[in-house]
């Protein structure tokens, strides 16, 4: 193996997605969370965004389209995750999707960050979450990354909109 170190400042850019069918993707993706079309291709793929960067996320159905939903239990990509600047913008989220009466699937006190999970229309699964302070991330002892999975407090964050 190599001894080769990652970049510090690399970070992920997109994620491209295949979806059954873009118009009731984009009800999700633009149409609930908000993102904006920067280029679309017909029914073949639309490539969207946050602020105006190129693409976030691309959205086709190159391979997919009007296919079932992936098998849960097969390989392929658990989740995407999408990083919200601030606490009261994942409250902000989380209060759009409860009013629409959109599923969640699950909530998250990570210690270094909070998260909100959920699928969306073709099954693959999304995450919602803000990263905390990283003075304030847990840490044991030895000063080793400690990770946690508790529960989210959802009314205390729901709360962080009036704050």
């Amino acid at each position: 193996m190599s001894d080769y170190i990652v970049p510090a400042q690399t970070r992920i850019g997109h994620v491209h997605l295949k979806v059954s069918n873009l118009d009731k993707a984009l009800g999700f993706y633009q149409g609930l969370l908000g993102f904006e079309i920067r280029q679309r291709y017909g029914d073949q793929a639309v490539f969207i965004s946050a602020g105006g960067y190129h693409h976030h996320i691309g959205l086709n159905t190159w391979y997919s389209k009007d296919a079932p939903p992936a098998p849960r239990k097969a390989p392929g990509l658990f989740h995407t995750a999408i990083l919200y600047p601030t606490r009261k913008d994942l409250a902000i989220i989380f209060k759009r999707l409860v009013d629409a009466g959109y599923p969640i699937t699950g909530a998250s006190d990570h210690g270094v960050s909070e998260a909100i999970y959920l699928d969306d229309p073709d099954g693959n699964g999304v995450e919602l979450y803000w990263d905390k302070p990283k003075a304030d991330w847990p840490h044991d002892v030895n000063g080793q990354l400690q990770m946690v999975t508790e529960p989210l407090d959802l009314p205390d964050l729901l709360a962080e909109i009036n704050r």
